[in-house]
């Protein structure tokens, strides 16, 4: 980067984008899974058996970080009309794929393993669409032009 470029001028690369998509994905996955290793496992055995801890809070309060970081770029980036038209595109997607064969959605856990993925990629587009859009448009959001 250039002595002159401030780190707003910097464009979303693939990398960048990659490092998003592992973001949400470790986020969503590490909060609810269906393998029964995550947080959401952990608290409820916890709270079951009486031993709720400062370690379940300390999590908590991480993961809960990440998503209000996730749910905030998201919901400012693609707005209603944008989460409505990405969502539709991945279920769409997802019906072609089941459709062509190439993904099998044969149970209740494919079809939650499939959705966490759906939703992890929804938030990583989230988190990069305003960069897609500036590149695309040269606009900037409002809130970007603020520090």
């Amino acid at each position: 980067m250039s002595k002159n470029k401030s780190v707003r001028d910097v464009g979303l690369t693939l990398t960048g984008f990659v490092w998003r998509v592992l973001f949400a994905i470790v986020l969503v996955l590490v909060t609810y899974n269906p393998s029964g290793y995550s947080y959401s496992k952990w608290l409820y055995t916890a709270i079951g058996a009486g031993e709720f801890g400062p370690q379940h809070a300390v999590v908590g309060v991480v993961l809960l970080g990440g998503w209000l970081v996730l749910l905030r770029a998201t919901a400012q980036s693609l707005g209603f009309l944008g989460l409505l038209v990405c969502t539709a595109f991945m279920a769409t997607l997802v019906w072609w794929l089941v459709d062509a064969g190439w993904l099998a959605a044969n149970s209740i856990t494919a079809i939650a393993w499939i959705s966490l993925v759906c939703l992890a990629l929804l938030l990583a587009i989230g988190m990069s669409w305003s960069h897609i859009r500036r590149r695309l448009t040269g606009q900037y959001d409002v809130d970007e032009l603020h520090d």
